[in-house]
């Protein structure tokens, strides 16, 4: 580490700056990205995806962590500064020129367990963070998701019922894994600041409860959330069984889809996926 430069001078030596279309937002408080790589614990050694690497800034923190990282980059003005990094730390960097929604992750990966540390591009990180947790396969390949969103994004993933950030994001998260809020980053410590607070959440997997379908759930979540206004008999009514459902569990159906837990929305999915 000692022999690379400034990331502020790589940035001004390749001309690069954080494009809006690109959901981008560099990170150069080396600290801070040293605190960010040591959320899910030692990496010494572990395989590493990070999507949206931009000039490196969490690169470096994760390469100085022992981490054997994958990136994947869609703007090649950023690649010959990730080339550089590279070279420093000879075969512990790939970086691969694409499109992270359009990639299997897991072929990517090579078929081994990895971690997953990024600070998502603003404008896919909830597709990503639902990609992940998403599919009737689980344990997934990976071992944790330490990601940076917007504060409000991230808010959206820990909530509680009852509130007004409890939604979609809240029960695919909570349902098979556990999220917390593992800190909050001021929107000062980024070039250029962006409009919103940040925060890093941390998702570790956990076990799948029996019987439940990942696509009934979704198609659950999306209905109800979809109208969080109405009454449950009105929002679930085009989810086939929906409503007899909630009769057989007792669910009342006047209730409105925030007030109803996580627990509650797995048990109706299980009753649906067994009718299924």
């Amino acid at each position: 580490m000692a022999d690379l430069p400034p990331l502020r001078e790589v940035i001004a030596r390749h001309g690069l700056f954080a494009t809006k279309a690109l959901g981008q937002n560099f990170l150069f408080d080396a600290q801070l990205l040293d605190r960010i790589a040591a959320v899910p614990g030692d990496l010494q050694g572990k395989a590493v995806l990070e999507v949206g690497p931009g000039p490196g800034g969490l690169t470096r923190a994760l390469l100085k962590a022992g981490a054997r990282v994958t990136a994947i980059e869609m703007d090649k003005r950023c690649l010959p500064a990730l080339a550089e990094l590279g070279e420093a730390f000879p075969g512990r960097l790939q970086v691969i020129d694409g499109d992270a929604l359009k990639l299997d992750h897991c072929e990517v990966m090579g078929g081994e367990p990895f971690a997953v540390l990024s600070n998502l591009p603003y404008n896919v990180g909830t597709a990503l963070f639902v990609r992940w947790l998403s599919g009737e396969s689980w344990p997934p390949q990976w071992t944790s998701l330490t990601l940076m969103f917007q504060q409000e994004v991230a808010q959206r993933i820990v909530a509680a019922p009852d509130s007004s950030a409890y939604g979609r994001l809240a029960v695919l998260a909570q349902w098979r894994s556990a999220a917390t809020m593992a800190m909050k980053v001021h929107r000062s410590a980024f070039t250029p600041p962006p409009k919103v607070m940040s925060a890093i959440v941390h998702v570790t997997p956990a076990t799948m409860p029996d019987g439940v379908s990942a696509r009934v759930l979704e198609r659950l979540t999306e209905a109800a959330f979809g109208q969080r206004r109405k009454m449950l008999r009105q929002s679930l009514k085009g989810v086939s069984g929906a409503v007899e459902a909630l009769a057989r569990l007792g669910i009342d159906d006047t209730r409105r889809a925030e007030t109803v837990s996580v627990d509650e929305f797995v048990a109706l999915a299980r009753d649906l996926t067994r009718a299924d």
